[in-house]
């Protein structure tokens, strides 16, 4: 199969850096309409600007995917602008790290509306332009390897991963009568800023340094020791938004040298 995206509209969200800009540009340069959207209103336009400087759709798009009428405005903006809606990328996250019984309760809160509402909120929207006439369309959520597995002081990061996984699978089997299709890629460890600001963290909350974190922590379960890419998991994106039956939906992708195989 090759993959292509040609006259596809894409919504995107943390998409101004990180997983989210390398699927939006690769999605653009496979002939994708890419709505890059990020609490960030003015990281968004930067993003939005690269990709048409380098011959691509682009629009940026400022939300915050825990407000239902942010989400809503944007997901409508978006279509406006394009005409459709095909494909939503649920990538916005943060990380948040701490022993449960020291994490606050404000914190906790904070992880699951970014996670789990607002792939929840962002899914709903994009529902009402992927069901209408049928048309159908791909949802993908960003999850991880902590959708399978749990990890020290990452209890509300885990637990929304895992949630994911369940509001994936409720819509593959609801939106399949409309062609919708959902999965969630699940990646190993990928040396985003996300990432590189938990190295110092564990460092310290473990009492080790910063070369055991990324070797004993996150790399020792892989078969390389090598970490994931963003590009591993762009092409990833763009292999399930492209794939062309519901042969394939619902699944959980994981893309993490091997550090978790299912």
């Amino acid at each position: 199969m090759t993959a292509s995206l040609e006259g596809k509209v894409a919504l995107i969200t943390g998409a101004a850096s990180g997983l989210g800009k390398a699927i939006a540009e690769l999605y653009a340069k496979n002939g994708c309409a890419v709505a890059i959207a990020d609490i960030n209103q003015q990281a968004a336009d930067a993003t939005a600007a690269e990709i048409k400087a380098a011959g691509g759709k682009a629009i940026g798009i400022a939300m915050d995917v825990t407000d239902e009428a942010a989400v809503n405005a944007g997901t409508d903006k978006v279509v406006a602008e394009f005409g459709a809606l095909d494909i939503l990328i649920s990538n916005a996250g943060v990380q948040i790290i701490n022993p449960i019984d020291q994490f606050a309760f404000a914190d906790w809160k904070k992880m699951l509306a970014i996670h789990l509402d607002g792939g929840f909120l962002t899914t709903k929207a994009a529902l009402q332009h992927m069901y209408k006439g049928d048309r159908g369309g791909t949802v993908i959520y960003m999850g991880s390897v902590h959708s399978h597995e749990a990890s020290k002081l990452k209890s509300a990061y885990v637990t929304a991963k895992h949630g994911l996984l369940g509001l994936a699978r409720t819509l593959a089997k609801e939106g399949a009568a409309h062609n919708v299709r959902s999965h969630v890629i699940c990646p190993g460890f990928v040396r985003t800023p996300l990432v590189e600001k938990q190295i110092p963290e564990q460092a310290k909350e473990l009492g080790i340094s910063e070369a055991e974190v990324i070797k004993n922590v996150m790399l020792k379960d892989t078969v390389d020791g090598t970490f994931t890419t963003v590009e591993d998991i762009a092409e990833t994106a763009l292999f399930l938004a492209a794939f062309p039956s519901a042969a394939l939906t619902g699944q959980s992708i994981v893309v993490s040298h091997g550090w978790y195989m299912q």
